[in-house]
């Protein structure tokens, strides 16, 4: 039986953490920080484009946790008995 061998890549994996939902004031994904457009062109993108937006993120995360507060969805609203 044969496994499949390990590609290394020198690329940088997607931000994604499969919280997708663009905040409508910013235009950003609340869940990785992205705008559609960098979240449609990821794959077509040269490492150091990716390198660059990466290292974006977390200040644009900031700003949108900063800007909204999650209210927890079906389990916040329990906990707040709503």
């Amino acid at each position: 039986m044969r496994f499949m061998d390990t590609i290394v890549r020198d690329e940088i994996e997607t931000p994604c953490v499969k919280i997708c939902v663009v905040d409508p004031e910013t235009q950003l994904c609340i869940g990785c920080g992205r705008t559609r457009m960098e979240i449609a062109g990821w794959l077509g993108m040269a490492v150091a484009e990716r390198h660059t937006i990466v290292l974006n993120l977390p200040e644009r995360l900031a700003t949108l946790t900063q800007r909204k507060t999650r209210r927890g969805g079906r389990a916040g609203r329990l906990a707040r008995g709503e």
